[in-house]
């Protein structure tokens, strides 16, 4: 507010209540609504199918070292990798659409991956030794062993992802100018020196970042008190 008021000139420099006020004019409009609404669903199929396809692979590889061997250096190629370079490369393969939730799939797959791996190797090998004195089925071992060693690394990539993703997504937007999305919005309003619009819709990126992060944490703990009361209400079972 000081710089913008120092400034003197909205072109250059909108306060926030120039901002604000250009926020409040969009959200009358329809269009506003229809390219937040695409733009969410596009990062969060790309969200939704890396925490997927993380999960299930760092299972496999935790099956099998063979596949471990190949699969970790790939990962470790994807997080190294300027998100420029790929939002390039899969423009020309993918096109525009697909971009956004690919790009998004790219940055979270990697952290989900790599955390659950972690997690599921981090148990104790007297546990495992334990589990095979017991005869346990892969199935319980999965439920009480593997499952309660991993979700809390998995609660973490999770939550440090969303925020990553949904930068990048819109970032692969505002190159690939999709129809119907954020990033279309901002490529245009900085073509058309729209300042004031630029700002309106960087504050639109920050609140729905805020929000997924916020809803989305508030699942995963609610998820997380379940499963510890399910887990103690079990153990007071077993001991009656």
């Amino acid at each position: 507010a000081v710089a913008a008021y120092a400034v003197g000139n909205s072109l250059l420099l909108p306060s926030p209540a120039e901002t604000v006020a250009r926020l409040a004019e969009l959200a009358l409009t329809g269009e506003f609504w229809q390219c937040t609404a695409v733009s969410l669903l596009r990062v969060s199929i790309g969200i939704v199918t890396a925490v997927a396809a993380g999960v299930l692979t760092a299972a496999l590889c935790c099956c099998s070292r063979v596949l471990d061997r190949l699969v970790f250096p790939f990962m470790t190629v994807i997080k190294s990798t300027p998100v420029a370079s790929f939002i390039i490369l899969a423009l020309v393969w993918l096109g525009t659409s697909p971009l956004p939730a690919f790009i998004s799939f790219l940055m979270v797959y990697p952290l989900i991956f790599t955390n659950v791996r972690a997690g599921v190797r981090s148990v104790a090998p007297s546990v495992l030794k334990m589990a095979k004195v017991f005869r346990l089925s892969p199935f319980t071992m999965v439920k009480r062993i593997y499952a309660p060693a991993a979700y809390g690394h998995f609660v973490t990539s999770v939550k440090a992802s969303l925020g990553l993703a949904w930068k990048a997504g819109i970032a692969a937007e505002v190159l690939a100018a999709p129809k119907y999305s954020i990033g279309k919005m901002l490529f245009q309003s900085k073509v058309y020196f729209e300042t004031t619009d630029l700002f309106a819709w960087t504050l639109v990126i920050i609140i729905l970042s805020l929000l997924i992060e916020l809803v989305v944490g508030r699942l995963l703990d609610h998820a997380a008190a379940r499963r510890m009361h399910h887990d103690t209400g079990a153990e007071k079972k077993d001991e009656v």
